[in-house]
Parts: C-alpha cells; sequence; structure tokens
C-alpha cells in the first residue's frame, strides 16, 4: 500500500544532495508539504520548484544548521509558513576522514559544526512546537560509523556516536510529548559526501570499498519513509541499514 503523508508538514536539513534531497521528494510524493534546508541556497530553490511543479508544496530556506539563529529560523518559518511540523529529518551532515595524527583541524569543526550543533539546534527548536500540537517525530540520520569506530575516521566517529547517544535520551524524555524518535544509520551511499574529502582519503575509500555497490540515496529516503509512516503506537527507534556487499 502507497505511503500517503497527506497534511503532514517534513522539515528536511541537507536536502541541496544526497539523502536529503532524496527524502525531500519521496515526502513530497506521498503528500507532505516539505521544508528545504541548506546552504546551498541555488540547489534547494531549484528543488522546491521540482516539487512544485510535480504538484506538491515547498519552502526553501537557506539555512546553516550548526549556527543556531538558523537553524531556529527554518524550524520557525516551516511551522509558520506551512502551518504545522510533523517531521524534522536532521540529515545535514560533513563526513571528512584521515587520521588523527596531524590532521586539518578545521575538518574536525566543520563535522563538529553541522553534525552536531546542527542537529541539537533544530531539534531544540522543534521540542516545543511538538509539545504544543502534541506529537511529531525526529529523524536523526547517523552512520554505521556511529557503531563501529575505525582508524581514519575518528571524529567523525565521534560526531555519530555523539548523534546515536544524543538520539537515545531523545527519545526518552520526548516519550511524555508524543514525540516519536528514530536513528537511521546508513552504510556506504552514493552521495557527494565522500567527495570532500582529500585526494589520498578518497583514494583509501575507493581501495576500502572496492566491488562494493553502494546504496542509492533513495534507499535511505524509503527507510525515512517506513519509520514515519508507522502508526502513532509504533516507534521505530533505530534503523541501520548497509548495501549487501559492505562488511564493516
Amino acid at each position: 500500500m502507497a505511503i500517503d503523508l497527506s497534511g503532514q508538514v517534513v522539515a528536511v536539513t541537507g536536502a541541496s544532495s544526497g539523502i536529503g534531497e532524496a527524502t525531500a521528494i519521496a515526502c513530497a510524493r506521498a503528500g507532505a508539504a516539505v521544508a528545504l534546508a541548506a546552504r546551498r541556497v541555488d540547489r534547494i530553490q531549484a528543488l522546491a520548484e521540482r516539487i512544485t511543479q510535480e504538484g506538491g508544496r515547498a519552502l526553501a530556506v537557506e539555512t546553516d544548521v550548526g549556527e543556531e539563529s538558523q537553524a531556529r529560523a527554518f524550524v520557525e518559518r516551516t511551522h509558520s509558513e506551512l502551518g504545522r511540523l510533523d517531521v524534522l529529518v536532521n540529515n545535514a551532515g560533513v563526513m571528512l576522514l584521515g587520521p588523527i595524527e596531524n590532521a586539518p583541524t578545521e575538518e574536525w569543526r566543520r563535522m563538529i559544526h553541522a553534525n552536531v550543533f546542527g542537529v541539537l539546534y533544530c531539534t531544540h527548536a522543534a521540542l516545543p512546537l511538538m509539545r504544543a500540537q502534541g506529537s511529531g517525530h525526529i529523524v536523526n540520520v547517523s552512520s554505521v560509523a556511529g557503531r563501529i569506530a575505525s582508524a581514519g575516521s575518528g571524529v567523525y566517529n565521534l560526531t555519530k556516536f555523539g548523534v546515536g547517544a544524543f538520539s537515545e535520551s531523545l527519545r526518552q524524555e520526548a516519550v511524555g510529548l508524543g514525540v516519536r524518535v528514530t536513528l537511521v544509520e546508513p552504510g556506504a551511499v552514493a552521495t557527494e559526501l565522500p567527495g570532500h574529502n582529500r585526494p589520498e582519503v578518497i583514494a583509501q575509500m575507493e581501495k576500502r570499498f572496492q566491488g562494493v555497490t553502494p546504496l542509492a540515496a533513495e534507499d535511505i529516503a524509503n527507510a525515512v519513509l517506513y519509520a514515519i509512516d508507522q502508526p502513532a503506537s509504533v516507534s521505530v527507534n533505530e534503523v541501520l541499514i548497509r548495501p549487501s556487499g559492505q562488511q564493516g
């Protein structure tokens, strides 16, 4: 049976490409109004136009989620302009890998800015709105790297393990608000994310995943839709999804 999100409003961060873009499209096609956050405003404006042309409703808001004022403005504009906030998908993130020794520490700051503060600030802004309406769903997109630490991804591991711990604490607190929490942990996915790394790191990643067919962004979007489509009495707390050929 087709998923029907008619009447719902879904806010997606990191919507300019990859998992965020695919999730926004999937939710819009299921009938939801969608709010799109990203720094690349041209990308989300084009996506909003595409969704509108397909008969959907979309709001594009230029946002750096690691800046508290911008994260709050995105969430509050979603609520005020689209009328409510049913689902927040905290998807925005950065993956910059490499050894800890001699690492460019600016890469660490970029990851903590987006992967940690982005999730915290958007969630902090969304909770009072969801409390007031007596329902809501927060989906935090983490990574298999939030379960398994490995050499060469120490600080990325730190951010994603943190998202996992935060999500479980949030889940326990949010039960009394009628708000569900889902942690989605993808393995290798064909997105732009790996390409933001230094050339030597990209070469190592290609070697590590040689012969592995990565997931498509749409595969993760489908997992998100599955979680948010469950009846109110069902809370899908965690989804770990890897390519069939991925070992770690």
